[in-house]
């Protein structure tokens, strides 16, 4: 069985790391690139906010804390809405959370309404297991 961890706790990220790690190579370049900076605000650590980052300006997805002068966008979400996201990536609940202000995005909004959900087979069953993987990890 694997080790589980709290959604973003240090073990979490660690965790999430080596299975970045494991799939590198394996998941194509993203149709647009995209800098962005995310804020998940009300956690359960000491920290009420943790921030990191998403760019895949170079061609391979880098999920990663802190924060990029650069940024395109910005993400702000609660804790909650987060795990729904990225470790359930409940679509239904991401729309919801959307137009009911529980996901704020600044900058330039466009960028991410062109991001698609995979279509090839192969990479649709890659992004199922990257879910499971991320499920396998999180503790209730």
């Amino acid at each position: 069985m694997t080790d589980q961890h709290a959604f973003l706790s240090p073990g979490w990220i660690e965790a999430a790391r080596g299975i970045r790690a494991d799939v590198e190579g394996r998941v194509p370049p993203p149709d647009v690139p995209l800098k962005a900076n995310v804020i998940v605000t009300d956690t359960p650590f000491e920290e009420d906010e943790i921030r990191g980052f998403i760019d895949s300006s170079d061609g391979s997805i880098m999920l990663e804390l802190g924060e990029l002068d650069d940024a395109e966008l910005t993400v702000k979400t609660d804790y909650e809405t987060a795990q729904a996201l990225f470790v359930s990536q409940d679509i239904q609940k991401m729309m919801e959370s959307f137009m009911t202000g529980k996901i704020l995005v600044t900058g330039d909004v466009a960028k991410i309404l062109m991001l698609t959900p995979p279509t090839d087979p192969e990479q649709i069953e890659l992004a199922q297991e990257i879910a499971q993987r991320l499920d396998e990890i999180t503790a209730d």
